[in-house]
């Protein structure tokens, strides 16, 4: 008996402590693997961190703290082993939206904010976790994702042409971020956007032809693509070496200015009730977005590698990473696409590659921030601006007409928004679009009147196969699970048959794709046997499932239908003499 509550007990702290289970089986080889995918992540993340927080409205130091802890938490309770967590653009850019009318106040009053944004999402998080609510995620259809993700792209790298440019400004639409570019053409510094324009010209070279330039070069082709991955952490060395010169030309170039020295202090998130009650939705849409991404990234890249992840697990990692970003100073943290495929490549082998990574981000902290106070902004910006135009994906808008005009209609809506109007605006539209896609969708579920393929047991639709039918039998194939948005449209079409099948003797309907059932549909189908009876026609059913029969066998309907049912729609069509009459 001890030894079985043991095992359970262990199997318990295992699932939901992933790294109980594969800490046990770690070895030097596997360390290899995931110490160098780490260096190589945090070369990109160190960047990365430094210019997601200012995307964030926040002191750049904020993504740096973002980007340990979290990472931490994330190794110790996820459950993907290429997935690499931290800030990431559109979460920051949604914070920065939420948090812009507390930076407006000060400086501490945006990173609470950020704080108190990261805690809510973490809540939320775990709380669906531990609820196993990680089936959420499929009402968001791939169209309304992809259409918020590159409206929100667009604005990202919009955002940043001001400090590409060398002026400041700022807007959470196109029409706002236009507008504050042109008024403000007039304070365009001339050797900022010449710098502007090479580095940008250097990343997208680099990430078109770098690996290919550097093989042609000699570089194996590891040490070529490891080469290449830190081309904007050269450029960020470049930049700061280059800021601290002293050619007269760099002088009116803004740079990021000082960043402390140092690990974040770990406190608790203020306790404020009108910032909590002002920051819970704009919490929830980063939730909902950061965990679609992290997810879709995270299954991506085991399906590819042949390993599995626990949706309802990710949820509890991302939960505890965000609480971790909260208690440390930071802003919300999701999974990010590039930087995990770049772990995915670079052989990170288990999360372990994540607890390295905080590591090169916590000596990154504490031995370069105070050099790295004389980095331009401008490099930073050029990096969000290639990173993200990278996932903008318009030819999403040609594919999805061509399959459905209500999900071209769904992305359409989604993109122009949140384009137009804001992010929230944006997701929150996806959000409802999508669920009431779904529900209209199944509200009128696909019906065929069938008949048996000559010769064989088979039943089609009679308008897309020639099939024999009988003249005073008709089966119906409901296509849909029943419940109560759908059920009325049921009983409307039984309606409509008797009223075009005049000599109908029998009705029977076929529920081979019937899976679940609820109350109201059994309501309906009494309503319909009920009708049916006094009419004098039999009332059938036939490929009835297991669970569904179960809930039958509860109700009345049983009892009191004016029929049989049948284990096969071919012993339906037999017993009900279609096959004579067809003879």
């Amino acid at each position: 008996m001890a030894t079985s509550e043991k095992t359970t007990l262990k199997g318990i702290l295992t699932r939901y402590i992933p790294i109980l289970d594969w800490s046990q089986r770690y070895n030097k080889k596997l360390a290899i693997g995931d110490i160098t995918a780490a260096l190589i992540v945090t070369l990109m993340l160190v960047p990365q961190a430094l210019a997601y927080s200012m995307l964030a409205g926040l002191p750049p130091h904020v993504g740096l703290y973002a980007s340990m802890l979290p990472l931490v938490a994330y190794a110790i309770f996820g459950t993907s082993n290429s997935l690499a967590v931290g800030p990431v653009a559109v979460a920051a850019l949604m914070t920065a939206s939420a948090v812009a009318p507390y930076a407006a106040q000060s400086i501490e009053m945006g990173m609470i904010s950020a704080v108190i944004l990261a805690t809510i999402s973490g809540l939320l998080l775990l709380a669906s976790g531990i609820l196993r609510l990680g089936f959420l995620a499929n009402f968001l259809s791939h169209p309304v994702i992809s259409g918020f993700i590159s409206a929100a792209s667009i604005i990202i790298a919009t955002s940043q042409v001001p400090t590409l440019l060398g002026f400041s400004g700022s807007g959470d639409n196109m029409i706002a971020l236009g507008s504050t570019i042109m008024d403000r053409l007039e304070s365009l510094h001339t050797p900022t956007l010449i710098m502007s324009v090479i580095t940008i010209a250097l990343l997208l070279v680099s990430r078109c032809y770098g690996t290919k330039i550097l093989g042609l070069l000699g570089l194996s082709k590891f040490s070529a693509q490891t080469a290449n991955r830190a081309v904007p952490a050269i450029l960020v060395v470049a930049g700061t070496f280059l800021m601290q010169s002293n050619y007269e030309w760099v002088k009116g170039i803004k740079t990021v200015g000082d960043i402390p020295a140092g690990l974040p202090g770990l406190s608790a998130p203020l306790i404020d009730g009108n910032m909590w009650h002002a920051l819970w939705l704009p919490a929830l849409l980063i939730t909902i977005v950061g965990y679609v991404e992290s997810i879709s990234v995270a299954q991506s890249l085991a399906m590819k590698r042949k390993e599995r992840i626990d949706p309802n697990q990710e949820l509890i990692a991302l939960g505890f990473a965000n609480i971790a970003a909260a208690v440390s100073s930071g802003l919300p943290v999701t999974g990010g696409v590039s930087r995990s495929v770049v772990n995915s490549d670079a052989g990170a082998l288990t999360p372990a590659a994540g607890l390295f990574t905080a590591m090169g981000m916590v000596g990154a902290s504490l031995l370069i921030t105070g050099w790295l106070g004389s980095l331009p902004k401008f490099i930073l910006s050029a990096t969000i601006v290639v990173a993200v135009l990278s996932i903008v994906d318009l030819s999403i808008f040609m594919k999805t007409l061509r399959l459905s005009t209500k999900d071209f209609l769904a992305l359409a809506i989604t993109f122009s928004l949140t384009l137009l109007i804001n992010i929230e605006w944006g997701i929150s539209a996806g959000v409802l679009i999508s669920i009431g896609l779904h529900l209209y969708s199944s509200s009128k579920p696909h019906t065929a009147i069938v008949g048996r393929i000559a010769g064989t047991e088979h039943f089609r639709n009679i308008d897309r196969h020639k099939v024999e039918v009988c003249t005073d039998v008709v089966t119906l194939r409901i296509d849909e699970s029943l419940y109560f948005a759908n059920a009325r449209f049921l009983e409307q079409r039984v309606l409509e048959l008797i009223a075009e099948n005049p000599k109908i003797k029998h009705l029977v309907l076929m529920f081979s794709a019937v899976n679940e059932i609820d109350s109201s549909a059994i309501e309906i189908l009494e309503t319909i046997n009920h009708a049916l009876k006094q009419q004098g026609i039999g009332f059938h059913l036939s490929e009835v499932k297991g669970p569904v029969m179960d809930y039958l066998k509860r109700s009345d309907l049983i009892n009191t239908l004016n029929g049989k049912i049948f284990m096969t729609q071919f012993k339906a069509y037999e017993e009900l003499a279609c096959i004579n009459n067809n003879k």
